[in-house]
């Protein structure tokens, strides 16, 4: 008897049929593709000891959805505990090299579920993995690995050298908690002499009173925890906001690398939290400095994610172990009453990323002034230098020298102002003066040479390019950067400087073939039938009480089928957040994979996205849910009337402001938009103001920059009714797309009950609705 015949019938997902079952799996298997293919975000160059070269550079490869783990492979039980329990990624073979100009590369990349012992030559060093960090020397000989705990177990710091770990340290949490590694408070830094580390890690947290059913118990620091009923300790203590819940206080330390002594810095006021540690330069003598940001707590600690509008300062102090009671500088001025941190920025409000010249003589730094002043969380940055006196006299306050300072407008094709997100950690050309730089200009991210001395700001990248780039890796005059575009997937690209004079430099460009980066057949034929453009949208109803800079067209990367077919395709809107955000010319595995399943693309950059000067920025300000949804809309009009979208296939997208201007759209154009999605979107200002992590943001988003001045944490029922009449949900009852919501349960930034209280309002109208709830997830949803 065949028993399969009396089995019973698979039972499909509800609301499934076989049909739709073979739909999703036939498109989850190419979703697959695409997030198979690796996004290059990172490299490391180092002194090579093979007589062959002179120079080898290894790449950090980083594909989406997976973790990374590195590995000591001294330690037998640590390598099967490691690779045992998740995909990783470790340096597995040499791939290529290439020449020029007496510079040799070697390119190191990833091997998916290989443990292989490393066979080319030099250092064998692993690189950057999910909860850890690697920083290399300065002469490229060591690395530091640094290991961050779960629950409370000591921080682990690794010096690498040759392949091995040479020492290994572990940092009790009596020392101090998470190294912080985030790329905001982060800051490691090595001495010249390799001989200290500077880091910045969580303060040790306070013996704190335990209480029981009985009341306090005595000597409750040796009390078993769970003895104890009540389980509240101490007075709570505030953090960061949105991925900082429970870090409370970053701290400075310094740890020897002979003896892995840890001391932490003395005499930081409570007051400031310190980052972005660096050493400053040292002449030989007994003593050295380290320069840090420090924000200030006073009078709260406000949401810093995604937040330049913070006021931070540069401050300089003495590093312990040096012993000697002589000052290595004789400091003019007043320093901190009773206090041996000196602040060095004193007539700026904004300094952060410190960064020394080669020879030691300025230190430069980035400014967001123009995001402190006007409340922006976001802004066009200026790049600021000081002089760094050598056996001289640094006078109080130092003297801040503009270098780049903030474009306000720009003519068509010029330089649109400086948006960058950080430094290499050595930027600097052969001639000791010039920063190699990422920044976005319009919609693409290009790479920048500025000269510190005289100012000059150079697109080294190719202006016809639409493409985006990010630098990776600088020696000397060598770039490695990473190329890539909305429907091209990341290209190595290896750049030399051919002509060195200041007014007439001038780069070659190759591209470099890697198996690595690399994309299936099936992918590739389906990346081959798009294409994509950058529009300019002219403004509508441009008033004369514009700025010149806000009256100028904004733009948008449209991507669309190259083949002629006589159809559009259905369109997707998408929308970032912010709103001083931007969206980039860049390879997106998600939008890459909409675009090759039969969609269009309207990526939107509104005015009040970075890239565009500060004219344009600024404008934004206070009419947020009327500019910037009628630029969206603007923006589909035009698409529309060029033939290159139907107005009945239109769907839109965004995530956090963005998903404030989906909800936005959907309720102001009912009849536009056949379906919505909207990640942690601002539905309700009224009660996001009461319970997120940024409150001044909603004053500013509606008041404009007097916003920032008005900010209370008490609102008026003036400020809340404003407040509610700018929201989505005072257009909620004209909704008809169908609208999928996706909501982080630990989302401090936009917290979920502002996206259930719309999806809710929207069921109750007879709207289809579903909700995607992420339980351990924050704001940008990233798990």
């Amino acid at each position: 008897m065949d028993a399969s015949k009396d089995a019973s019938p698979k039972e499909l997902p509800l609301g499934f049929d076989a049909s739709t079952e073979e739909e999703y799996a036939s498109q989850s298997k190419l979703l697959q593709e695409f997030t198979s293919i690796p996004c290059i975000d990172n490299a490391l160059t180092f002194k090579s000891n093979s007589s062959m070269t002179s120079d080898f550079l290894t790449s950090h490869f980083s594909p989406l959805f997976h973790s990374f783990s590195v590995v000591n492979y001294l330690d037998p039980k640590h390598l099967a505990q490691e690779w045992a329990p998740r995909q990783c990624f470790q340096l597995a073979r040499q791939i290529f090299w290439l020449t020029r100009g007496g510079n040799t590369f070697y390119l190191r990349a990833f091997q998916k579920k290989v443990a292989v012992q490393l066979t080319f030559s030099g250092p064998r060093f692993p690189l950057r993995c999910q909860g850890s960090t690697i920083v290399p020397s300065p002469s490229g000989s060591k690395l530091l690995v640094v290991r961050n705990p779960e629950n409370e177990s000591p921080t682990h710091f690794e010096i690498w050298s040759q392949g091995q770990v040479e020492k290994e340290f572990h940092i009790p949490q009596s020392v101090h908690g998470l190294v912080y590694i985030d790329g905001w408070f982060e800051g490691i830094s090595w001495n010249c002499d390799e001989t200290l580390i500077a880091y910045i890690a969580e303060e040790p947290s306070a013996a704190k009173p335990t209480f029981c059913g009985l009341g306090y118990r005595k000597g409750s620091a040796t009390t078993d925890k769970d003895s104890c009923s009540w389980k509240g300790q101490g007075e709570w203590e505030e953090d960061w906001g949105e991925t900082y819940a429970g870090k409370r206080q970053p701290a400075l330390f310094v740890i020897n690398t002979s003896s892995g002594e840890v001391q932490p810095v003395k005499g930081i006021a409570k007051s400031l939290s310190v980052g972005q540690v660096v050493w400053a330069p040292s002449t030989g003598g007994s003593n050295q400095y380290l320069v840090f940001v420090g924000w200030s707590s006073d009078p709260r600690k406000l949401g810093i994610k995604y937040c330049s509008n913070r006021p931070c300062a540069l401050y300089a102090v003495q590093a312990p172990f040096y012993k000697s009671e002589a000052n290595y500088f004789e400091f003019k001025g007043s320093p901190i009453e009773g206090s041996p941190v000196l602040k060095l920025t004193q007539s700026i409000n904004s300094a952060f990323f410190p960064l020394f010249s080669p020879d030691g003589r300025f230190l430069v730094f980035l400014s967001a002034k123009s995001s402190v002043d006007s409340g922006a969380h976001s802004a066009t940055n200026s790049l600021h230098k000081i002089d760094w006196p050598v056996n001289e006299q640094l006078s109080l306050p130092a003297k801040v020298v503009d270098v780049i300072p903030v474009v306000q407008c720009s003519e068509d094709g010029c330089f649109p102002g400086l948006y960058c997100s950080g430094f290499l950690r050595n930027p600097w050309l052969s001639d000791g003066c010039t920063m190699m730089l990422s920044s976005v200009w319009g919609s693409s991210q290009v790479l920048l040479s500025v000269n510190v001395i005289s100012g000059d700001v150079k697109r080294i990248t190719p202006t016809d390019s639409k493409f985006s780039w990010n630098i990776l890796a600088l020696d000397r005059d060598n770039i490695i950067a990473v190329s890539s575009s909305p429907v091209d997937v990341p290209k190595i690209r290896y750049g030399c400087l051919v002509e060195k004079a200041t007014k007439n430099a001038t780069w070659s460009w190759l591209d470099v073939s890697s198996p690595i980066v690399s994309c299936s057949e099936m992918v590739r034929s389906l990346l081959s039938s798009r294409q994509f453009d950058i529009l300019k949208i002219p403004v509508k109803d441009v008033s004369s009480c514009l700025t010149k800079g806000a009256g100028k067209p904004f733009e948008a990367i449209f991507v669309f089928n190259s083949k002629e077919n006589g159809a559009c395709d259905p369109l997707i809107v998408l929308l970032h957040g912010g709103p001083n955000d931007v969206s980039v010319s860049s390879f997106s595995t998600s939008s890459a994979f909409l675009s090759s399943i039969g969609y269009s693309l309207l990526i939107v950059n509104y005015r009040g996205s970075l890239g565009f000067g500060e004219e344009a920025l600024q404008s934004l300000l206070g009419k947020a849910g009327s500019q910037d949804v009628n630029d969206v809309l603007t923006a589909i009009d035009h698409v529309i009337d060029r033939g290159l979208a139907s107005p009945s296939s239109i769907a839109v997208l965004g995530i956090s402001h963005g998903g404030f201007l989906t909800t936005h759209l959907i309720g102001q154009a009912p009849d536009k938009f056949a379906a919505a999605a909207a990640r942690n979107p601002v539905c309700n200002l009224a009660s996001m103001v009461g319970t997120t992590d940024i409150p001044d943001w909603c004053y500013v988003q509606v008041y404009g920059t007097k916003g920032k001045n008005k900010f209370t944490e008490a609102a008026s029922t003036e400020d809340l009714a404003l407040f509610h009449s700018k929201s989505p949900i005072s257009h909620v009852s004209k909704v008809k797309a169908p609208t999928i919501f996706l909501l982080s349960a630990e989302d401090l930034r936009v917290p979920m009950s502002n996206g259930f209280q719309y999806a809710r309002s929207l069921k109750e109208k007879g709207v289809e609705v579903k909700i995607f709830m992420f339980p351990n997830d924050v704001h940008a949803i990233k798990r």
